[in-house]
């Protein structure tokens, strides 16, 4: 098919997306290093975290225009967690965000999306490297939990923190809210862990065609 314009855009939007990751990642853990202390990172990396994690709006596009072969339902529910923990916990409770449950949401986010963005952006040349390739199936094993694990305590803090508070203007409905979605973490989570299982059995073990085509095109 040729370097088509539909391939370009998605170079361009996956590339572009590794190296916003990357450079939440690298301000993250170069304000750890140089300051030792997780009560800087959100002075340093939060407005650009919550900015980027914003254009992943655009991955619900794709999935719904069918610009990429994704499912929608999972797309849609991994990026609205995100959205909410952006806009609904770390916008409205900033003092929650000096919290290590913060540095590690971020780290996690943003390595996996690194190697999730670097391997798109290899696959639109059929050339995805062996070891990325690996990684793509295999990094969630670690990153999810360690992810989950950090937005759920970020919203427990807020729940039983500021939320709760008679000085916050929304305290009468807001622990509902933050509440339910929490209950919502535990079908969730076994979603979207259990697709990724399946991608990875289907990607490195127990698929052997596909992982003959992916060795193919590599």
């Amino acid at each position: 098919m040729g370097f088509t314009p539909k391939k370009a855009y998605l170079v361009l939007y996956n590339a572009a997306s590794a190296i916003a990751w990357l450079t939440v990642l690298g301000r993250v853990v170069a304000t750890l290093a140089y300051k030792g202390d997780t009560f800087f990172v959100p002075l340093v990396v939060d407005n650009f975290a919550r900015v980027t994690q914003s254009f992943a709006v655009m991955e619900i596009l794709h999935a719904l225009t069918g610009i990429v072969p994704a499912p929608v339902f999972t797309t849609l529910m991994q990026v609205a967690s995100r959205l909410f923990l952006m806009y609904a916990v770390t916008l409205p409770f900033p003092h929650l965000n000096s919290s290590a449950w913060y540095s590690s949401m971020l780290c996690a986010w943003a390595t996996t999306e690194i190697i999730r963005y670097t391997y798109f952006v290899f696959k639109q040349f059929d050339s995805v490297p062996g070891a990325l390739h690996w990684l793509r199936y295999s990094a969630f094993l670690i990153l999810y939990p360690i992810g989950i694990s950090s937005e759920v305590a970020m919203t427990l803090k807020a729940l039983f923190g500021p939320a709760s508070s008679g000085a916050f203007a929304w305290s009468a409905w807001y622990p509902y809210a933050l509440g339910a979605v929490l209950l919502s973490y535990i079908p969730g989570s076994v979603v979207l862990y259990g697709h990724m299982l399946k991608q990875r059995r289907k990607y490195l073990g127990g698929g052997g065609v596909e992982v003959r085509r992916e060795k193919k095109r590599q």
